[in-house]
């Protein structure tokens, strides 16, 4: 009994002793504060400089050159800094293409676009829905990552980003393990501030995960399908959340690629952003759809999105979703993301101040809303090589002329001349397609009209230089006509595939119904302005339909409510009954239940083919030889109902453009008013004509 005493209390003197003398001089004080910046960068699409590759020409209004100088300036502010990206890097201009599709990079080269990021010392990344486009095998080899799914082939030290890229919410289908690291914890060394005001160097470890929405299984499907599969962003986070904190994360950013919709939750929804912010997280940066969040705070910025001011549970001037500090930093480098925060030591543990927390979605002209920053002299070098090679991928003949000007400046007015030689190829494909098809199903389609829709995808989605104009051969550079970049000009999206549906005459109403939707309600007895379309942020949405001849007609009554607008639908001079049978020409994304159509979800595709729409455009340009105004873009299948109004309704678009209106006989458009914050023109629209 005394030998057990005796220990004890050499015990509790040794204990003693080690509590003098092993007293860490570098623990964490209470109360001792820490002030950390998270950078954000989104939807870059390989907009690297500030150049135009379908135009040819420089651009200011974008690129990473400029949002380098963003970042340098925003590290100066706040040493205490974390960079990251949300996605949609690869993909989205032709030095995208031609890295991926003309000339594809090597194992042992680095996308341009990631060797500008290794240079600007990112941290970490998360996965867009278009890093998806170009399939597996190249996502696999650029990111040096083994997705572990059975027929993917991983490149051997590949070129790659020199920072995590992060992907919580996509599994292979065999494996049910995520392709990428599902999340990825960031040790950073900081300074803080002791309570008695000293400094002194802390360690904080920033947790980052990944999430795309569930739609890329339809918008890639060829690429993906039976491969891989999609979680819901709520379930994957609240799967993650616990692990990232049981392994250390003092802090936890989600990177979604995905907007904000305040509907109730789905694993399915493409905008499930608004929700994560209840799963555990500390920060939220946003993506994908290209807006600005939260309100622009330089002198005359642009508005908020309506959509985005309107939901509940957001505070749009603060930046702040479900309470969680959020940014969306537009795209293609337009903005930078800002949240800082500032975090206190308290019970041996890191704690948000949100009182104390500052978001910004800050642009090119913050610093006093005219002057656009420089671009950072040091990037431009990093890809003179590639840069180059585009501008020659870009300029090549394609052995085609035109007699007229094809752009998207009025195509929410009633302008086809970018659209009808679009909706042309696509007809002339699938009535090839069907002709030649020796499956009988395809052959008895025959007889059943074929038609077509796409949608003016570049007309200032992303700001008044974002509008596809392709000039008449007479004042092109060249005098050999169109060149490899006109077709993605007029068709954006060189990773959709043509696809074909068939619908009754009920659905082509319903499709009808929602591409109008893009168009405010306009009451024809306000005396006060109003906008035609609110906002383009999903202006890829708005499809025009044709057939050829112009057989197909409608008009569109934007004094009504969305989903009762279309009106004197016909084809070939009858109006369409509710059973006709109709074969719409469009793509994989529309196809496969992209943009919501009611009914098109997939089940009634008939024709999946295995070339890109671009690729289809292209191919019938070289074949015309010409191509005409009067035979390739001057049918316009649709008008508005005429309505007279007591106030002003006016459309953005880019400014200067008022000559070419009046030249297309555009009696709609009358004056070209002043200029909007984002550097819109604002056109007087006379709905009476």
């Amino acid at each position: 009994m005394k030998q057990k005493i005796y220990l004890s209390a050499l015990a509790i003197i040794s204990l003693a002793g080690c509590g003098k003398t092993s007293e860490d001089p570098n623990a964490v004080p209470e109360g001792t504060t820490l002030k950390v910046a998270l950078l954000e960068t989104t939807d870059i699409h390989q907009n690297i400089l500030s150049y135009d590759y379908y135009g040819l020409k420089a651009d200011t209004s974008l690129g990473l050159e400029r949002t380098a100088t963003l970042i340098s300036a925003a590290r100066a502010e706040n040493p205490n800094n974390v960079l990251l990206d949300d996605g949609d890097v690869i993909q989205g201009t032709l030095l995208g293409d031609y890295q991926a599709v003309a000339a594809p990079v090597t194992c042992s080269g680095t996308l341009a676009v990631h060797k500008v990021m290794n240079a600007l010392k990112y941290d970490g990344a998360g996965v867009g829905n278009h890093e998806f486009n170009y399939g597996l095998n190249f996502l696999s080899q650029i990111t040096n990552t083994d997705f572990g799914v059975e027929g993917v082939q991983k490149g051997a030290n590949c070129g790659a980003p020199n920072f995590p890229v992060v992907l919580s919410n996509v599994v292979g289908v065999t494996s049910q393990k995520p392709i990428f690291n599902p999340y990825s914890i960031l040790p950073k060394q900081f300074t803080a501030t002791k309570p008695d005001g000293t400094s002194m160097s802390v360690k904080l470890n920033v947790g980052i995960m990944g999430f795309v929405p569930p739609q890329v299984m339809d918008w890639d499907q060829k690429h993906l399908a039976g491969k891989v599969m999609v979680n819901g962003v709520q379930e994957s986070s609240l799967k993650y959340v616990p692990e990232l904190r049981s392994k250390g994360a003092d802090l936890i950013v989600a990177l979604s690629h995905g907007g904000l919709d305040a509907s109730p939750y789905s694993p399915k929804m493409e905008n499930g952003s608004l929700h994560l912010a209840s799963t555990g997280i500390d920060a939220l940066m946003l993506g994908h759809a290209h807006l600005i969040f939260p309100k622009a705070k330089e002198t005359g910025g642009p508005a908020l999105d309506a959509a985005l001011d309107k939901l509940p549970q957001v505070d749009s001037i603060n930046g702040f979703v479900n309470g969680v500090p959020a940014v969306m930093a537009q795209s293609w480098g337009r903005r930078l993301g800002i949240i800082q925060m500032t975090l206190i030591y308290q019970s041996g543990k890191w704690v948000v101040q949100k009182d104390k927390t500052k978001v910004e979605a800050r642009g090119f002209k913050y610093t006093d809303g005219t002057a656009i920053v420089a671009a950072d002299p040091s990037i431009a070098p990093l890809v003179d090589a590639e840069h180059k090679a585009t501008l020659a991928y870009a300029t090549q003949a394609l052995g085609t002329t035109t007699d007229f000007e094809m752009s998207a400046f009025f195509a929410l007015v009633g302008d086809v001349s970018a659209i009808q030689i679009v909706n042309q190829a696509q007809i002339a494909y699938v009535k090839s397609f069907i002709a030649t098809s020796t499956d009988p199903t395809i052959a008895s389609y025959k007889a059943i009209p074929v038609i077509s829709c796409s949608a003016p995808f570049k007309a200032g989605r992303n700001g008044p230089t974002d509008f596809t104009d392709v000039a008449p051969t007479a004042t092109l550079a060249t005098p050999f006509g169109l060149q490899v970049r006109h077709p993605g000009d007029l068709y954006l999206y060189g990773n959709n595939n043509l696809q074909a549906v068939k619908i009754k005459g009920s659905d082509l109403k319903n499709w009808l119904e929602a591409a109008a939707g893009q168009f405010g309600k306009i009451d024809p007895a306000l005396t006060s302005e109003q906008d035609l379309v609110p906002s383009y942020s999903t202006i890829y949405n708005y499809d025009v339909f044709y057939a050829e001849n112009n057989a197909l007609k409608y008009q569109i009554d934007v004094t009504k409510a969305a989903g009762s607008r279309i009106v004197n639908l016909s084809y070939m001079d009858k109006a369409i009954a509710d059973g006709d049978d109709f074969i719409v020409a469009t793509n994989d994304y529309r196809a496969g239940g992209g943009g919501k159509v009611p009914g098109i979800d997939g089940s009634k595709t008939i024709i999946k083919s295995p070339d890109a729409n671009q690729a289809v455009v292209s191919d019938f340009l070289k074949k015309q030889g010409k191509v005409t105004a009067a035979a390739n873009g001057a049918a316009r299948s649709w008008s508005f109902v005429k309505v007279a109004t007591q106030g002003p309704v006016i459309l953005r678009s880019a400014p200067g453009k008022l000559s070419l209106a009046q030249s297309m006989g555009l009696t709609t458009v009358k004056a070209e008013g002043g200029l909007d914050a984002s550097g819109f023109a604002k056109y007087a629209i006379d709905l009476n004509k």
